[in-house]
């Protein structure tokens, strides 16, 4: 059983050290293998206790517990929504807006209400682009 247990924390380490530094192991996949092996180390512990092993079952508790929160600190972010530049160039604007160089006012505010309500966040958009409408439509009414 110790020869198991041996090798089960070889090939953790080995794993470990290319999920760390190595780009053999992405993300979700060191997340995949952490949670594998966290339930395997529990189980491992469970059966191992009730055999009366009790030194091994709580180092096999303590390696699924590390297991489980390596898993979580590698966790993916959510995603940052697009940062819109400060000033936008009228060329930009333009093609946000799908307008041409001689629209009207009214023109742009028709083509920023009928874009905005449906890429508005309350309707299924995301914030980044109805930022983008708002900045290409204040761009163009500026001028």
């Amino acid at each position: 059983m110790l020869l198991y247990l041996a090798l089960g924390a070889a090939l953790l380490w080995f794993l470990v050290g290319l999920g760390r530094g190595s780009t053999v192991l992405k993300r979700r996949e060191w997340r995949f293998l952490s949670g594998a092996f966290s339930v395997a180390a529990f189980a491992a512990a469970a059966y191992v206790g009730l055999r009366g092993g009790w030194e091994i079952s709580i180092v096999l508790v303590i390696l699924g517990l590390w297991l489980v929160t390596t898993a979580r600190i590698n966790a993916p972010r959510a995603p940052q929504p697009p940062q819109v530049s400060s000033e936008m160039s009228l060329k930009e604007a333009r093609s946000i807006l799908g307008v041409g160089p001689d629209a009207t006012q009214e023109e742009i505010q028709a083509a920023y209400s009928r874009l905005i309500r449906m890429a508005h966040p309350d309707k299924g958009g995301t914030s980044g682009l109805a930022a983008q409408l708002n900045a290409a439509r204040d761009r163009l009414l500026r001028e």
